[in-house]
């Protein structure tokens, strides 16, 4: 198991890679919350290990207020982090897509 830090940034479509998105555009996602990346972590059966709500990426403290993700996580997964990222920014998109049927 591979223990790496995940930032919301990293998965914020809105960012551009110098400020630190790690997936490709077409997969990243609008705006995501940390609850939706521990939730999409969980389900993908990669553990929590430590959770910080008022982190800010250091690459982000340059941006607008409004591009500003705060939150950080430690996850520990059996794949590498770009793997996990990628994963995880599918599983958000699905969350989101399932909430907007229930509407």
């Amino acid at each position: 198991m591979r223990k790496f830090v995940v930032w919301a940034g990293e998965l914020d479509a809105r960012l551009s890679r110098k400020y630190g998105r790690e997936v490709s555009k077409n997969l990243a996602v609008e705006s995501p919350k940390l609850d939706e990346i521990i939730e999409a972590a969980k389900t993908l059966g990669m553990k929590i290990v430590k959770v910080e709500w008022d982190k800010l990426n250091p690459r982000v403290s340059g941006l607008d207020e409004t591009l500003r993700a705060k939150g950080m996580l430690v996850i520990e997964s059996k794949y590498g982090k770009s793997k996990s990222l990628r994963l995880i920014a599918q599983k958000i998109r699905e969350f989101r897509k399932s909430k907007r049927r229930k509407k």
